[in-house]
């Protein structure tokens, strides 16, 4: 989209709006998405706009597969070999990517739809509870007035680097590496990088101590 605009000596230059605030031709929208929205489905015009009939049926199945496989996780005859055994073979097939001895605790839930964006290097603790999630709305544009419902999704992965360990009931968000050795306190929100061998605990998680290093 093209523009007038007066410049410093008085005449007028062509210019270009790039940012997809400032466009203002309306959207293609696909007949699957009109379709949604006809039948209730209030999904994100700039997350979905263009879906397919073939998406749809990808993402519906594909999640029945991945909720599955986590119901498994949580089977109580398999408890005494799911920690370490079980749970992470299922989260590769979700489509994580695992790496060895980790532990994997009670009712941890994977963000399914983004399951491939989430890592886990060896030696890797997490704790029952933990919400791994790659994926959130997009508030930065968010104004009085406006549809929640109609904003689109942040969307980044999950690392989670050798050794660490995240406490029970914790909140991964979109975007997070914890660093080696990192220990995440119990019940917190980590929205940002947590550095490696550090402690990190709150709503919103923050650093409270710096590991040692072991004395000779």
């Amino acid at each position: 989209m093209h523009i007038y605009a007066v410049n410093s000596n008085g005449s007028l230059e062509l210019g270009r709006i790039t940012n997809y605030n400032y466009i203002m031709e309306e959207r293609k929208l696909s007949t699957t998405y009109k379709m949604l929205r006809a039948l209730g489905f209030n999904y994100s015009e700039e997350e979905y706009g263009d879906v397919s009939i073939g998406k749809v049926f990808g993402k519906f199945f594909g999640n029945i597969y991945r909720k599955r496989l986590e119901k498994m996780m949580d089977w109580p005859i398999l408890h005494p070999i799911n920690p370490r055994k079980l749970r992470p073979v299922f989260m590769r097939m979700m489509g994580c990517k695992v790496g060895k001895e980790c532990f994997i605790g009670d009712y941890v839930r994977i963000d399914p739809g983004h399951a491939d964006m989430i890592t886990l290097e060896d030696h890797v603790s997490i704790a029952a509870g933990v919400r791994l999630l790659c994926h959130q709305r997009d508030f930065s544009n968010y104004c009085v007035g406006d549809d929640y419902m109609d904003l689109g999704y942040i969307v980044k992965p999950i690392v989670l680097k050798k050794g660490c360990l995240i406490g029970m009931e914790s909140f991964i968000m979109p975007g997070v590496t914890v660093g080696e050795g990192a220990v995440v306190g119990a019940g917190s929100l980590v929205t940002k990088d947590i550095p490696a061998w550090t402690v990190a605990t709150g709503r919103p998680a923050k650093i409270v101590k710096e590991i040692p290093r072991r004395e000779e």
